[in-house]
Order: C-alpha cells, then sequence, then structure tokens
C-alpha cells in the first residue's frame, strides 16, 4: 500500500499526555499522513512538557486547570467530548482507557468509526493497586466503553488474548517497534557528556516507576566490582527516591542521572552504552505482561540486554539471543549479573552481532501491515 491510499479524511488522536515522548502515537500519527489522512493529535500541556518537533500532522496541546487524579481524568474527558463532538472528522482514534470514555461517547453520537489503541493492561496498573475506588472506577469505566468495539489494537499477544477474552473484542498486536536507527553520524561519548573509559549500563524510559526494577538497579551499583556507570535517562516517579539512594549511599561518581529528552537524543545516548536494562517485576498483571519500549531500543541501538523474566520479554530476549534473563532483581544478584554481561567478550560479540539480525525484524516497517490492514477495514475501497 503506497501513500494517499484513502481519499482525505480527517482524524481526531486523543491521548492523556503532553505528545513530546509519546512515539507509540507519533509512529501512529505519520502512519495515518503517509496514508492521506488529515490528523490531528489532542493531549495536554504542562509546564514541564518539552517543545513538539517535527510531529506528523497538527497537534492541540491543552492546559488544565488539574493534572492528577479524578479531578483531571473527568476535566479531560468532559473536554475532549465537548471538542470531538464540534469538530468536523472521519475518524476518532482513543490512545488508552482514560481518554476511551470520551472517545467512544462521541463517536457513537456523530456515527464515526472509532478506533481504540489499548497501550497496556490500564486497570492492572500498580498506582490502582493502594486505591479499591478508582481501580473499580476504571474497571467499570472499562467495562461500559470496550464491548462492541470494532477496531482495537494493543502492544502485544498477552493482552490481547486478556482483554480479548474479556470484552469479546478482537486485539490486534501493533509492538512499540521503532524505525531502523541508521543515523547519517553518531555522536560520541565526549559530545554526550558521558565517561569514555568506564562501561556504561543504561536504563531508559518516560516511565521509570515504582516496581520497575530502578532501586535495585541503583543499589546492585554499590556491589559492582568493575569500572562501570549507571546511567538513567527519562522520567517518572521513582526518579527523586533514586537520586536520594545515590546519595545516600554515596554512589554519585557510579550514577548518572540525565532528564527526558527528544527521542533522537535518547537513542544517541543509548548508542554508545554497553548494556541496556530492563527490570520490570512481575509483581502485578500489568507489568507481567509488559513488553517495554526500551527493550526495542536497545535492540535498535546494537547494545545487549538484560532483562527481568517476564513472558513477553522472555520471548524476545530468548528468541533472537540478545542478552540474558535475570531470574532476581535482588542487588548483589543481579550485580553478579550485570558483571557478566559486561565482561563475558565471547557471549557480548553473539549478542551485539543478534542485535543488528533482530533489528532488522524488529522495525516498524514490519508492524506497520497491521495497521494498513486495520484501516482497510474501517474505509473498505
Amino acid at each position: 500500500m503506497s501513500a494517499n491510499t484513502f481519499p482525505i479524511k480527517k482524524a481526531l488522536m486523543a491521548v492523556t499526555n503532553d505528545l513530546a515522548t509519546d512515539n507509540r502515537v507519533r509512529r501512529h500519527a505519520e502512519f495515518l499522513t503517509k496514508q492521506g489522512f488529515d490528523v490531528t493529535t489532542t493531549g495536554r500541556i504542562m509546564p514541564e512538557s518539552l517543545p513538539l518537533k517535527d510531529w506528523p500532522g497538527k497537534t492541540r496541546r491543552v492546559e488544565h486547570l488539574f493534572n492528577r487524579n479524578v479531578f483531571f481524568y473527568a476535566e479531560y474527558n468532559i473536554r475532549l467530548f465537548f471538542y470531538l463532538l464540534f469538530q468536523k472528522t472521519d475518524l476518532i482514534i482513543s490512545n488508552d482507557l482514560d481518554t476511551l470514555p470520551a472517545c467512544r461517547l462521541a463517536a457513537m453520537l456523530k456515527r464515526k468509526p472509532l478506533v481504540y489503541d489499548s497501550h497496556e493492561l490500564f486497570t492492572e496498573v500498580p498506582e490502582l493497586e493502594t486505591n479499591p475506588f478508582a481501580k473499580n472506577t476504571w474497571k467499570l469505566l472499562e467495562k461500559l466503553s470496550v464491548p462492541g468495539i470494532r477496531y482495537a489494537i494493543t502492544v502485544n499477544d498477552s493482552i490481547a488474548k486478556i482483554l480479548g477474552e474479556q470484552y469479546g473484542v478482537p486485539f490486534r498486536v501493533v509492538r512499540n517497534v521503532p524505525e531502523r536507527y541508521t543515523p547519517a553520524e553518531r555522536k560520541t561519548r565526549a559530545e554526550l557528556g558521558l565517561p569514555e573509559n568506564k562501561k556504561i549500563i543504561i536504563l531508559q524510559g518516560s516511565g521509570i516507576n515504582v516496581r520497575r526494577g530502578a532501586e535495585e538497579a541503583v543499589m546492585a551499583m554499590k556491589h559492582l566490582d568493575i569500572p562501570a556507570v549507571l546511567l538513567i535517562a527519562g522520567s517518572g516517579d521513582v526518579i527523586p527516591e533514586l537520586k536520594k539512594i545515590t546519595v545516600e549511599e554515596q554512589l554519585q561518581d557510579k550514577i548518572l542521572f540525565k532528564n527526558k529528552m527528544p527521542y533522537s537524543e535518547l537513542m544517541a545516548h543509548t548508542a554508545v552504552c554497553d548494556l541496556g536494562l530492563t527490570l520490570d517485576k512481575g509483581d502485578n498483571l500489568n507489568y507481567l505482561y509488559s513488553l517495554p519500549n526500551k527493550l526495542f531500543d536497545y535492540i535498535q541501538a546494537g547494545i545487549p540486554v538484560l532483562a527481568s523474566d517476564l513472558p513477553e520479554i522472555r520471548n524476545v530476549v530468548e528468541k533472537y539471543q540478545i542478552g540474558e534473563i535475570t531470574e532476581s532483581t535482588e542487588p548483589v544478584y543481579l550485580a553478579q549479573k550485570i558483571k557478566y554481561c559486561l565482561t563475558d567478550s565471547e557471549n557480548r560479540t553473539a549478542w551485539q552481532k543478534n542485535t543488528t539480525f533482530a533489528a532488522e525484524i524488529c522495525c516498524r516497517s514490519n508492524e506497520e501491515h497491521v495497521l494498513k490492514d486495520l484501516y482497510e477495514q474501517v474505509f473498505p475501497k
């Protein structure tokens, strides 16, 4: 299917974040623009939001009175509903459950097709485990909103199976894989302000949150007896705690922090590292069945991976033989695993070679056929 496959149609995409680091939504918007759609992506703006660079199509980022808890979600969905209701559009795309109530209602009233993209098991996120009222409310909204949706996608087979069985909706799988990483020019460690005489381990992402192994990764550096640093690049609710641990354990010479940055800049950092970490814990369903973006970023950057033993992640690591699985994130054990990954030259050579092969397969061009098939059903010729 070539560009401009469809007659020009207007599409409205909704997401509750600020768009700046949401590469899945960016790739979806870019796909639609290449197919000839007039795309507007709507999100929110916050004081710490990065500027948007080269976003495909139009964007609309709205400042809200509330930015957290039930007040934000209520305000967001009410405002989004009225925005969608009075906009001319041929298609509405809802990203995650927190945009679905407004999108589903607007699509029904306007009699327009709705595409639902579930990025995770929303009702199983750790933040809801200590708030039964919020969890039950979201579960009710999911039960009211998801059944009957004709066009739905999600990030991996496990989540597609769970949501499909719960709601009788066939979810197609579009993994969070990036473009092939082939920069015209690669930056050096010196240019990026990174040490040139030490091994660099990276933990990256826009959701470096609790129970994703970051605390244990920091503590593991205390027990790592080779010259190495841990680069934590991105944002998340556990970052302040990680910085506190770093000071308390006097690990300032072993831990580096960099704030969230544009994707191209992040990949420049990743590509000069020696090992990528993805250490989500499987103690809740959302993390148990996760398949993090950073895993595929590490593959594209050509660096081996040390990953926690979660089914979707294990499938990728073992299928392509690109690194090691750790059975535990206990800091002493984790330090031993990190040392092995950094010093076993024979395995490192094989892992790095295998990332080249995996990168050819785990890239965006090999996933887009799912979206092409989907939109050919939404808008038959």
